[in-house]
């Protein structure tokens, strides 16, 4: 019994023990671990809901981007079929393009085409006639019967009323011709009596005074401009030029500035033209004018084919003796003294002049001395008396003045003539008629 009692008791301490240390733990931690299932089942429950909510967004994502899908699909089709179509579009606008740029091209291409074949045929064919020209005229009678046809287009043409005035005035205007036909006048009553070396003494004093109008340009211009105060200018002239000049020039002088001149210029050029005047009337009393004129004719051909001395003889920068002294050499023993004084007087005055057209226009002064004006003639060859002599007549009908021809050759001009007076030119040569009918090829 009482073990039992022991035992008993020992057990009820056993189970206090339990109750009161085992229990409470045991019942804590099952307490924990329910807490713990209930909170993972309402967690399994929260995450079975986020699941079921994932889900069903992720359906309606699906069917959204399904129905994006389809628009995007949509869209791209139609943008395909516009773009498509715009392509069309411009593929029928660039070929309908490359089409007509293709016929104006070939349409260009096949006019140059036809210009070429035309220039290539007209240069051939004026080649042609070119050659069958000079094998023409390479007979002396041919060559000679293209003059006659020229002397007789000139034959049938109608007189010209062109006055072919003297040099004196042809470059001057109307006041200055009028002051200069004065002068002349005035240097024709003076000279009357005058001998030859009196002549060349007046023709020295007249230099003598363009130089000086030349480097006194403040002189020059006084003396020379239009004023009605003619006595004070020849006043001047008197006190200045009185016991260095002969009465002749004197008087000259004195008359020539008391006229009105357009330019100071004109007066400068009117004492030179008197200065010439007076070397060409010596020739005239020497009976050598016709030798003069046709010694100044001759060279200057010469300064027209030979370009670099006209520019030497020209150069009135260098000092005029070094000139003067060229010219001498280049004259020697082939012109007469008054050729040589006239010409080395025209040197000496020329002041940015051409030596090759101050020696023509003296010349042509020397021949209008004759009353007679200057026809250049350039021919292929020589003309025969005959053809010469009826050059002149016609020519002399169409100017109504006496003609002195000069005649020059140049065997390029295959046939034919030109005749050049004064500024008019008549081109009747046979090259000239070639190259017109190059020049007028189709283009």
């Amino acid at each position: 019994m009482s073990t039992f009692i022991g035992q008993f008791i020992g057990f009820v301490v056993i189970v206090f023990l339990v109750v009161r240390y085992v229990v409470p733990p045991v019942r804590n931690m099952m307490r924990t671990q329910q807490d713990n299932v209930r909170q993972q089942l309402e967690d399994s429950s929260a995450a079975a809901e986020k699941v079921a909510r994932a889900d069903e967004k992720h359906a309606e994502a699906v069917a959204e981007a399904e129905a994006e899908a389809k628009r995007v699909v949509e869209e791209a089709r139609a943008d395909a079929e516009k773009i498509s179509a715009q392509l069309r579009e411009q593929a029928d606008a660039d070929v309908e393009r490359i089409k007509v740029q293709g016929a104006a091209q070939k349409e260009l291409l096949r006019q140059q085409l036809i210009r070429e074949l035309r220039q290539e045929l007209g240069t051939e064919s004026v080649n042609r006639a070119r050659d069958l020209v000079q094998q023409h005229v390479s007979d002396d009678s041919n060559r000679a019967a293209t003059v006659d046809r020229f002397l007789d287009e000139l034959d049938a043409m109608a007189p010209s009323e062109a006055n072919v005035a003297d040099s004196a005035g042809a470059k001057m205007r109307a006041t200055s011709r009028e002051a200069m036909q004065v002068v002349v006048s005035r240097f024709d009553e003076q000279t009357t009596d005058v001998p030859a070396d009196g002549l060349t003494s007046l023709a020295d004093d007249l230099v003598s005074v363009a130089k000086l109008l030349v480097s006194q340009p403040v002189l020059s211009k006084h003396l020379g401009e239009p004023t009605d105060s003619g006595e004070a200018k020849s006043g001047l002239a008197e006190a200045l030029l009185s016991g260095k000049v002969s009465d002749t020039a004197l008087e000259l002088v004195k008359t020539a500035v008391a006229q009105r001149w357009s330019t100071e210029d004109d007066l400068a050029y009117a004492i030179r033209y008197l200065a010439r005047l007076a070397l060409l009337v010596r020739a005239e009393r020497n009976d050598e004018a016709g030798e003069v004129e046709e010694q100044l004719f001759r060279f200057s051909r010469i300064l027209d084919g030979e370009s670099q001395l006209s520019a030497l003889l020209s150069d009135y920068t260098t000092p005029a003796e070094g000139r003067i002294g060229l010219l001498d050499k280049l004259l020697g023993s082939k012109a007469n003294g008054t050729t040589k004084a006239l010409l080395a007087q025209t040197v000496e005055l020329l002041h940015g002049e051409r030596a090759d057209d101050a020696v023509r226009e003296l010349a042509e002064l020397a021949v209008s001395r004759r009353g007679e004006v200057v026809a250049h003639i350039t021919a292929a060859a020589e003309l025969s008396d005959a053809q010469r002599t009826r050059l002149t007549e016609v020519l002399t009908r169409i100017y109504s003045h006496p003609v002195s021809v000069q005649l020059h050759v140049d065997p390029s001009l295959l046939g034919g003539l030109t005749v050049t007076v004064g500024d008019e030119v008549i081109d009747g040569s046979l090259s000239s008629r070639l190259a017109s009918a190059e020049t007028r090829l189709p283009d």
